[in-house]
């Protein structure tokens, strides 16, 4: 950590030095200084030419010099450690995160909500009761319920993919009842492969369900044992079967063990999860008000609770911490935006985004007023632009606020729409939501693992980000004109359908309430 403080030192004495545009990072990939504004460049919209590349030349020293950041990230990880959301845990990660506010003189509050229920893991086994024996490694999935107490004695069946083939071939039809199941997975080293292991299991549950199973094992899709866990409720709510995740080589040494002795394994099942009743939970929220039109805001968000096999440092520690410290950064450089710009750290993200659903409905009369939300929820890896969430009309004003910064590469943007994170009830108010898109770095194997600790942040990456995620809400909160409309609900139908949003939302459970309005612009 001192090292990295000497060199942030150094960049900063570097850039006040030296007027040259071509400063770099080492290696020579990440300019210092934004690009000089002049006629039709480094603009924040088109009527306004100069005040983001004014803005970028006051952020970026602020950010990539010495800062609270790593220390506020230190404390929230390696002290607080991972925080679920209704925990003790998420209420000390609250008082950091109001306490790191009030420490910049950031304007901050908590907004309330009720999550459904508590939940926290038991001692999770699986024991082989023949023909052999061996240590099983396994975690439940996040608000599975718990096992029947004295756990379930049954027949372990390998149901491969758990494709419609697979369970034919299992042989399934006369023997699922009461079983427990062994769902195989690909290792994951993609964005899509991680979006599959969310979208995969809710029909495998299903015929699960259907043909009375009484668990699902699913096979990790880590190697070298690491245990990770997520969660298939998306709606706060305890799911419908028991369910949890096997270290993948002892779950591949299951299958084996099931193809050797087909109809023979017997297991006995035990997890006896701890689930309570509804809670209050917070929403933090900072904000610097506007001069001109406070009334209509801008949103850099990201979410604040974790899971707790780790300390929650790439999900989502370090962009809490990058919200906090974009909030310090633009609060240090004495300018104030045009619009108000809220800096919102969301709990219940891992429960199915119940935080950010939560504030959307509670500030639902304002949605007109919300000019953009921008979320990050990746980990460190490089910024290289923004998902607009299907919205072609607001990339070339994103595109503008980051011309000051443009070669250092965060400026290609995609018009995609997913679920996934705290933007997708804006999305789905027509709000303009961006959501950042970034290199998969090391985020992916350590996703909701034992694995994902401090050690794993790059300070000098998240720095990066965090200049970049400070110039965006500012840009877009100085401009003259809003970045975007809001889109009514049926422009919203169109766009659900074009991005393939509503197959995902039919999947994942979504899709009444979007049809009904409960969730959503109303009809």
């Amino acid at each position: 950590m001192r090292c990295v403080r000497i060199f942030s030192a150094f960049l900063l004495l570097y850039f006040i030095a030296s007027l040259s545009a071509s400063a770099q990072f080492p290696p020579a990939k990440d300019p210092l200084t934004p690009a000089q504004s002049g006629p039709g460049a480094a603009a924040c919209s088109a009527t306004d030419a100069s005040s983001c590349a004014q803005a970028a030349a006051k952020i970026v020293p602020q950010v990539m010099g010495p800062s609270p950041m790593e220390e506020n990230l230190r404390r929230l990880t390696d002290e607080i450690g991972g925080r679920v959301s209704g925990s003790p845990e998420m209420a000390k990660a609250v008082e950091w995160a109001v306490g790191a506010f009030r420490a910049e003189g950031v304007d901050v509050r908590t907004e309330k909500y009720t999550l459904p229920v508590t939940w926290s893991e038991g001692e999770t086994r699986l024991e082989l009761l023949g023909p052999v024996s061996f240590r099983v490694r396994l975690r439940s999935e996040g608000w599975s319920p718990a096992a029947p107490a004295g756990g379930i004695e049954a027949n372990l069946v390998d149901v491969g993919n758990g494709t419609e083939d697979d369970f034919v071939r299992a042989g399934v039809g006369g023997n699922m009842k009461g079983a427990v199941l062994l769902v195989h997975s690909d290792i994951g080293s993609t964005w899509a492969d991680l979006f599959n292991e969310y979208l995969k299991p809710p029909e495998i549950i299903q015929k699960a369900l259907k043909g009375g199973a009484a668990a699902i094992l699913w096979m990790g899709a880590r190697e070298r044992l690491l245990m990770y866990r997520h969660t298939n409720s998306l709606t706060g709510a305890i799911d419908k079967i028991p369910q949890a995740i096997v270290a993948r080589e002892d779950a591949m040494r299951l299958a084996r063990t099931v193809a050797m002795y087909p109809g023979k394994v017997r297991v006995r099942f035990s997890m006896p999860n701890k689930i309570g009743g509804p809670i209050e939970q917070e929403n933090v929220v900072g904000e610097i008000r506007g001069y001109e039109k406070p009334d209509e805001v801008v949103i850099l968000g990201a979410h604040l609770d974790s899971w707790e096999l780790g300390t929650g440092a790439l999900d989502n520690g370090c962009n809490a911490a990058l919200v906090i410290e974009a909030a310090r950064a633009i609060k240090a450089t004495g300018l104030l935006p045009r619009r108000t710009i809220r800096f919102v750290l969301f709990s219940g993200e891992e429960q199915g985004t119940i935080g950010s659903y939560a504030y959307v409905k509670a500030h639902r009369a304002e949605m007109d007023k919300i000019r953009a939300m921008i979320t990050f929820d990746a980990g460190n890896g490089r910024l290289t632009g923004y998902s607009l969430g299907g919205r072609r009309d607001i990339g070339a004003g994103v595109r503008e606020v980051l011309k000051p910064l443009e070669s250092w590469g965060a400026n290609e943007h995609t018009v995609d729409a997913s679920f996934g994170t705290d933007n997708l009830d804006f999305l789905l108010e027509g709000v303009p939501n961006l959501v950042a898109n970034q290199e998969v770095s090391n985020y992916l194997v350590n996703y909701h693992a034992t694995s994902d600790t401090l050690d794993k942040v790059d300070m000098r990456e998240l720095k990066l980000n965090t200049a970049l995620a400070a110039l965006t809400a500012w840009g877009i909160a100085d401009r003259i004109e809003p970045l975007g409309k809001r889109l009514t609900r049926a422009e919203l139908d169109v766009l659900v359908k074009e991005t393939g949003l509503d197959q995902q939302m039919k999947l994942l459970g979504y899709w009444d309430d979007w049809q009904s309005g409960a969730r959503g612009r109303k009809p």
